[in-house]
């Protein structure tokens, strides 16, 4: 087993704390990144071939050159044994063990992807509104597969606001995936943006406010997402897509829970007005429901 010094695991621990994320550099090497990425390509041409999308790919709105582009791989996780490999690795549970405790489960995996120039915006959001759990001892580990930079569309952060639901409700009080009361630097602190180099890691909680803007650039810009959550953390309902997201999830390691624990901040519970494919669809269904208003 991969094992971490003390010291590493009390600095990972006491960022993740202090800040709501913690960055590790180059987590992942340039080898384990090409494969990766040979297997998403492979992925992808399968999908071509068979016409089979609706349950691997999402793609963005705009064409390029008048091909659709991939934007996201749903529960890769699922669809493939690399994917699945790298999850249940100790070169990433070591680290999840620090956050939350030897005794974990996978939550659920997505893969974004950034395509140059098309990447679509993501707004600020928390993670946790979209699967709130009986606690907050929740970690999404994103895992940068190409250099990340403002450009391209790197992840940006509220640092140091994870102890609290922000406001995530349209007018009439259902779900808009994204925070919808204002945010300013006087009040929530600067915009932190983390850039980093391919294979690095961003160790997320999940009250911690994130977003990520258009890639302009000619570099695409994909993250390989796993969240992970402690034994005794369980799901609160949210409606019937639950029972679908839970089907997704697995235990990995240490005792398996069959009481929940109760702590973290108190969750608001929003439930979408139909349930949307994805966090992209749902954000773009509220923006124009917005600009309505």
């Amino acid at each position: 087993m991969l094992s971490l010094s003390p010291s590493q695991t009390h600095s990972i621990t006491r960022e993740y704390m202090q800040n709501g994320y913690t960055l590790v550099d180059s987590l992942l090497d340039s080898q384990e990144i090409l494969h990766i990425k040979d297997v998403i390509d492979e992925l992808v041409q399968e999908a071509e071939s068979t016409g089979q999308y609706d349950s691997l790919l999402e793609f963005e709105k705009e064409r390029v050159e008048g091909r659709r582009i991939p934007r996201r791989i749903f529960n890769p996780f699922e669809q493939h044994e690399a994917f699945r490999n790298l999850a249940t690795s100790d070169l990433i549970l070591n680290h999840v063990r620090s956050l939350l405790g030897p005794n974990i489960a996978l939550q659920h995996s997505k893969l974004n992807m950034k395509p140059r120039k098309v990447g679509a915006v993501v707004e600020w959001h928390q993670d946790y509104t979209y699967f709130p759990h009986s606690n907050d001892s929740l970690v999404g580990v994103l895992i940068y597969l190409d250099d990340a930079r403002e450009e391209n569309g790197c992840l940006q952060v509220l640092g140091g606001q994870h102890h609290r639901t922000f406001n995530h409700a349209l007018p009439d009080g259902s779900f808009a995936g994204m925070i919808t009361e204002p945010i300013n630097e006087a009040q929530h602190g600067p915009v932190i943006s983390l850039p980093a180099s391919a294979g690095s890691a961003i160790f997320l909680h999940p009250f911690t406010p994130h977003r990520s803007s258009t890639n302009t650039s000619d570099s695409p810009r994909s993250t390989l997402i796993f969240e992970y959550r402690a034994a005794d953390a369980f799901p609160l309902y949210t409606g019937s897509q639950l029972v679908g997201m839970e089907r997704l999830t697995h235990h990995l390691c240490g005792e398996k829970k069959r009481t929940a624990r109760f702590g973290g901040p108190a969750p608001e519970i929003y439930t979408p007005k139909d349930i949307p494919k994805s966090l992209y669809e749902l954000q773009d269904a509220s923006r124009s429901e917005m600009m309505t208003k």
